[in-house]
This record gives structure tokens, sequence and C-alpha cells, in this order.
């Protein structure tokens, strides 16, 4: 008989989650979607963690956009998460508009959308819930915990914070902690979408969506994402659809339009509310500051194995990054692997093709069982 927790576009209803900021949700939804089969002992499960405008449709074809899933070619049968072989869970994060509890979700209290009633969240309050969703499934223990860029802090998160139900963390293009500069690039985001008039203080949706605001918030975040000998590459100073410059504020430059293009097609699929409330789940993260200021701590004792992998052109979470976290895995005595890949593609590398990470992913996980 087939068990219906398992399979695509599923949603558990959870019980109550205490937040480290001090409030509770009293009823935690999680939309998920799993693929491959659960071993009889539960033993062959992976939770793939999605990036901060990501969602649980890893493998699938988005509902919203109908494209193939953010990581389709890393997660399938005979791909490097081979699904022939583990059962891959994948959620959308609490906080998010895919499906899981969120400031758009229905507020108990009202019967009305959350919006700015939703309370702040953090990293670890996301890892909570997914644990809470492990149960719901039954599984106990991971075979691995994989993820990139937010996805990363989730995996050292779930290290960290059940460090007995995690055999194997891969952490991708990520850090320990978030930096003042990238904390600085996501307040302009936060500053743009509550400026744009259609935010009102976050009760937008019975109305007009805060869409400018958010495509601007967008825009300047996916510069973080690329390099910039990657933009050079991909447009220089190539004008976009002309010959010659209009000397107006059009999209002279194709940089400028692609630009525009990806703050545009973000409104269709992402919520502004949610965009506010992850960006700052992200900005408190430090997994320092959770354990004394002393990130070692947070490995202290750890069984996990470790694998860390950077990018040479990420200048978001630079290679420095993981080099301190595995500093101080290394400290914990914890047993860790580290690799710096080449990609002109900059943070969004951990995304696109790779065979050099697809063979460190394979490899990894190969000792995983």
């Amino acid at each position: 008989m087939t068990d219906a927790r398992f399979g695509l576009d599923r949603t558990a209803t959870l019980g109550a989650l205490a937040l480290d900021g001090g409030g509770t949700l009293a009823a935690v939804e999680v939309a998920y979607e799993t693929y491959g089969t659960l071993a009889p002992d539960a033993s062959n499960a992976i939770l793939i963690c999605h990036a901060l405008t990501g969602d649980q449709h890893v493998a699938s074809t988005h509902p919203r956009t109908g494209k193939p899933g953010w990581w389709a070619r890393m997660v399938g049968p005979g791909k490097p998460i081979d699904t022939d072989r583990w059962c891959v869970v994948a959620s959308n994060v609490i906080g998010s508009c895919l499906g899981s509890s969120g400031p758009a979700s229905g507020d108990p209290a009202t019967g009305r959308p959350y919006a700015m009633a939703f309370p702040v969240i953090t990293i670890r309050d996301m890892v909570r819930a997914q644990a809470m969703l492990l149960d719901h499934l039954g599984i106990g223990t991971l075979a691995a915990v994989v993820g990139g860029s937010m996805g990363g802090m989730q995996a050292l998160s779930w290290a960290a914070t059940f460090p007995d139900r995690v055999r194997a963390c891969v952490t991708l293009a990520s850090a320990a902690r978030h930096s003042a500069q990238n904390i600085a690039f996501h307040e302009v985001g936060r500053q743009a979408i509550m400026a744009d008039p259609n935010w009102a203080n976050g009760n937008y949706y019975d109305g007009a969506a805060p869409t400018a605001g958010l495509a601007v918030a967008r825009m300047a975040a996916h510069i973080t994402y690329l390099s910039e000998a990657g933009l050079t590459a991909k447009f220089g100073r190539k004008l976009q659809a002309r010959d010659t410059k209009t000397f107006g504020f059009d999209a002279d430059f194709q940089v400028e339009s692609y630009l525009r293009h990806q703050g545009l097609a973000f409104t269709d699929r992402f919520d502004a509310n949610s965009y506010l409330y992850i960006t700052r789940a992200l900005d408190y993260f430090d997994l320092a500051e959770e354990h004394g200021g002393h990130l070692a701590r947070a490995f202290a004792g750890s069984r996990t194995r470790f694998c860390l992998v950077s990018f040479d052109t990420d200048w978001l979470y630079p290679t420095s990054e993981s080099r301190g976290i595995v500093h101080a895995l290394n400290a914990a005595g914890a047993p860790a692997s580290f690799v710096e890949l080449k990609s002109p593609f900059g943070h969004d590398a951990f995304l696109l093709d790779s065979p050099e990470l697809d063979r460190v992913m394979a490899g990894f996980l190969g000792a995983a069982a």
C-alpha cells in the first residue's frame, strides 16, 4: 500500500513550534516533496535544504513557472544524489511562500494573512520545523543533510542542533554567519520593498502587491550571486537591441535588461513579506554566537562527517568563510573534507553544471551509507 506521506506536492500539518525570538507558531505547516523510496529501516534519507528564494521543488516541475526543479541536474536516478539509492526529502522553509507557514498564511486568530504579525524566525527555527517533518515521516537519522548558500547554513545548523540525527553534512558556497556586507545588501532590498507604496506595512494581500520594490530587491541580490568576470563575459558593455545609446534611462545595456527581467520574473513566484522575513533570518544567523562565541563548540563531540565546498569567484560567501568553518571543525575533532572549485559563475556556481562538484558530491555521499 502506498504511503501518502511520500511523493510530490505534500503538506504536513505539524504541532506547535517555539521560536528563538520568544514567540510560538501554534500549528506549523510544512510543504515538501520526496524522491526515491525510504528504506524499511529509514536509513537512506537525505534532506536537501534550499537557498533564500528556493523551494521544495528540487527535481520536479515548478508549479508557478513551469521550469524544471532548481537542482534537477543534481537529484534523480543515476545522478550525483541518486534517487535509486537515496530517499530525498526537500521542504519549503517556514517563513517562505510556497506552502509552508509564512506571512501569507492564514492567522488562526484572525482568519486573515499574518502579514507582519508573523513572528520573526531564525535559521535554527527552520531546522526545528524540518526535524518535526522528519518525525512525521518516520525518519530518525539522516544519512546526510545537503545545502547550498542559505541551505548550507541550515545544514550546519542541523549538525549543531541535532548532532545525533545527522551522519553526514554537505555545505556548499555558504558560511557560519552573515557578514556586515551581506546584511547591508539585504537591508537595501528590504528598504526597496518597504518604500513601495503598495507594501502598505505588509497588508497588501487584498490589493496590489509591492512588485516594484520586490523587483529592485531581487535585482540587487542577483548581482551578488554573480561574478564580475561572469558578467563581463556574458554582457560586457553590449547594448540591448539597438546600435546606439538612447541618451535616456531605458535599458540601453544588456546587463540592465537582464536584471530588470530577473526582478520582474521573481515577483511572479515570491511574496515580498517572505523576502523580508527570510533575509532577516539570514542576517541573524551566527552559529558561533549560538554557542558562546566559539564556532568549534557548535561541533564539539560531533560524529557527523562534513564536506565543505567553496567556489573561487564567490564573493558573497568567499572561500575564507568555508576555511573558517573547517578550522572550527578541526578544533572540535570532527572529520571534515574541503575543496575550493574553480568556476566563472560566482555564488550561483553550486546551482549550475559543474562536473567537479558532481564528482565531489557522488564520492562523499557514496561513503555516507
